[in-house]
């Protein structure tokens, strides 16, 4: 019996690629914004209703980069419950992150633990649209207002989400994608920064491309992040299949909560947003579960069911994070539970239906 994994590429026939393969090889241009990226970054501001895109070769670079488009410096205040590239790429900008408490109904950042936790220090407010469920936005950025902050939202899982005012993605001052390849639309690597404004967008471009203007002219200490043409040919054939394969992922998701809805000792998260991507299936195995969360996920992987306990740990358990004062689990007691409880299920477009009420079936018993 073949493994079951909790996310798998989604990728069209390979037939359909060719052609662009083609179109690269004929034209010798690979990369530094050619072709298939303009074309790619004009059909994602249409696809995603934002204003400006820059495609960058991974979402860390784009996450590291937008932290210097913004020039910002001092403290960060961010989630201890994320995937840690969130919080590296303070790190690789010399900023030191602050650690608060999530929401344990939302798992995103908690807006009433984020005033208390500023400083004279505190530049800007890093959060996460944790398995793409919007952050509480509009109280976000009013701290931000009244504090003079900035706001970066990491939206890694956000593609395609809408919160009741429209895109989840035209929030904050910069919002940072991933098209890794587990992602719901992925680019096999990439990512993007999406900016309110076309300056930003413009000063973005520069430092993705070692601060360079034109060909005898650097105006910042740029980077290499820059997404390839194959990358972006592939993004461009995902686009066309988005529809159906979220269709797909929709059936599975309801699927999962028809089949765990009244089980005891699993809770599922709500979604609270207007329109999903159906990224991931996140459950809780509280104490009232016979089995411990790890016992459940040694029974799923010994029946040839691999799924992750993402996020765990907690990104502030780790060595680098853990001397820092925020990092105190008495300051995060929500985040730690929560990571000590979540079980991501299974979820990705070519996923058996049969398979998915097996795997309802070993949650059952």
């Amino acid at each position: 019996m073949k493994k079951t994994f909790v996310t798998q590429p989604s990728l069209p026939p390979i037939e359909k690629f060719i052609p662009y393969l083609e179109k690269i090889w004929d034209s010798k241009v690979l990369t530094n914004g050619g072709p298939f990226h303009q074309k790619l970054e004009t059909e994602l501001i249409k696809f995603l209703n934002i204003e400006n895109i820059s495609l960058f070769t991974n979402g860390t670079i784009a996450l590291i980069t937008a932290l210097q488009a913004l020039r910002i410096t001092g403290e960060v205040i961010t989630t201890p419950y994320s995937f840690v590239a969130t919080s590296h790429a303070l790190l690789w900008n010399g900023i030191k992150p602050i650690f608060v408490d999530v929401d344990p109904n939302t798992f995103n950042i908690d807006p009433g633990k984020i005033e208390s936790a500023i400083t004279p220090q505190t530049t800007a407010i890093l959060a996460v649209h944790c398995y793409g469920n919007p952050c509480d936005t509009e109280r976000i950025q009013k701290i931000a207002d009244n504090y003079n902050l900035k706001v970066i939202y990491d939206a890694a899982h956000a593609f395609g989400v809408d919160c009741d005012c429209g895109s989840v993605l035209n929030h904050g001052d910069l919002t940072i994608m991933s098209f890794h390849a587990t992602k719901v639309f992925n680019t096999f690597e990439g990512g993007a920064i999406i900016s309110q404004d076309l300056k930003t967008k413009i000063r973005i471009d520069h430092l993705k491309n070692f601060g360079f203007v034109d060909e005898t002219t650097v105006v910042a200490p740029g980077i290499n992040g820059k997404m390839n043409e194959f990358c972006s040919a592939l993004g461009l054939l995902q686009l066309e299949y988005f529809d159906e394969l979220i269709a797909k992922r929709k059936i599975i998701d309801s699927l999962y909560r028809e089949n765990l809805s009244n089980i005891k000792g699993i809770r599922i998260l709500e979604r609270k947003e207007k329109k999903s991507n159906f990224a991931y299936f996140p459950i809780l195995i509280t104490e009232e579960n016979a089995l411990s969360r790890d016992e459940v996920f040694d029974k799923l992987v010994s029946n040839n069911i691999v799924p992750r306990k993402y996020f765990y740990p907690l990104i502030s358990e780790f060595p680098m994070y853990r001397g820092l004062a925020s990092s105190s689990l008495e300051n995060l007691s929500h985040a730690k539970r929560i990571s000590e409880q979540i079980i991501c299920l299974p979820i990705y477009p070519d996923l058996e239906l049969e398979t998915v009420s097996r795997i309802c079936d070993l949650l059952r018993l």
